[in-house]
């Protein structure tokens, strides 16, 4: 095991505490730590000025209730439906308090598990019939237990009540499935990022509303190849917009299927916890010009 691996193993875990334990007053400095280790930047939180300044600073300062309606899975499925129209949900299965609770005997061959109050806590099954019950339980167990809240200073996780749902399984053609991550800057979209190629590894590509390629990505190589314009690029950038009214920032997750549907997947706050490493690093700094905090960066840390 390499010391970097082994350095990661105790970082994590020590950050987490950090931010659990750590008077709220204090997170500002934690936030400045983490960054400086994570990303090599010094951050200035009482004038921000870059993407992930702005990010950060919106983390400790802009605390609305809608915030954490909109990061829990369930919850925010009402007020996608009453915003843009329950058509764009995914057709949901089932939701629980405790994984015991759940009738797998009811639930289809394929479907998706997801924890409703952190990131990253899904299990894809694809054949019920070679589901690991026992594996599963332990994960949903282990992810009970954690705040994603104190993994980046996120506190709009913070007051989620962890429950487990179930969605229905989607696919495309190949099998794999293509996300469009709209980001919306004052309620407005200006970028969509696509992700694919879960299977081998992510590759990303920026595109503005125009679908015209981007230089810069973060944390994922560039795709080499170009992606078709989707069809339904006005009605996803329409539908974001709706969502994002009100945000300083904010990123819109939705899958295209095949049949040309729009299918919401989730609404990102903070994208990468305000701790992006942006390629070529100057778009940084031009992201962060588009970004107005409303006037609020005037308030002290």
């Amino acid at each position: 095991m390499s010391v970097r691996s082994v350095l990661g193993k105790i970082y994590v875990p020590v950050k987490y505490f950090m931010f659990k334990n750590l008077p709220k007053s204090m997170w500002p400095n934690l936030i400045r730590i983490t960054m400086k280790i994570e990303l090599g930047e010094s951050i200035n939180l009482k004038n921000p000025q870059t993407f992930n300044e702005k990010v950060q600073w919106l983390k400790l300062h802009d605390q609305r209730i809608i915030k954490t309606i909109l990061a829990d899975k369930y919850e925010v499925r009402e007020w996608i439906s009453k915003t843009i129209g329950e058509e764009y949900l995914i057709p949901l299965l089932g939701v629980w308090d405790e994984f015991e609770q759940i009738d797998f005997d009811q639930l289809p061959k394929k479907f998706v598990l997801k924890a409703t109050h952190g990131c990253g806590c899904n299990i894809v099954i694809n054949d019920k019939s070679k589901f690991d019950f026992v594996e599963a339980k332990a994960k949903f167990k282990k992810w009970y237990k954690i705040n994603y809240a104190y993994y980046t200073g996120e506190l709009h996780y913070e007051k989620i009540k962890p429950r487990i749902i179930a969605e229905q399984y989607l696919e495309n053609a190949g099998g794999d499935l293509y996300d469009y991550k709209v980001f919306c800057f004052n309620g407005k979209a200006k970028y969509i990022m696509y992700l694919c190629d879960r299977k081998n590894g992510l590759k990303m590509a920026f595109y503005n509303t125009n679908w015209e390629k981007q230089p810069f990505t973060y944390s994922y190589p560039q795709m080499e190849e170009d992606v078709e314009k989707p069809d339904c690029l006005e009605e996803l950038i329409k539908i974001s917009e709706k969502i994002s009214k009100g945000f300083d920032i904010v990123r819109v997750d939705f899958y295209i299927l095949n049949d040309g549907s729009i299918k919401f997947g989730e609404v990102t706050l903070a994208s990468a916890g305000g701790y992006c490493k942006w390629f070529p690093k100057e778009y940084n700094a031009i992201l962060g010009e588009m970004i107005e905090l409303n006037g609020m960066q005037n308030e002290k840390n």
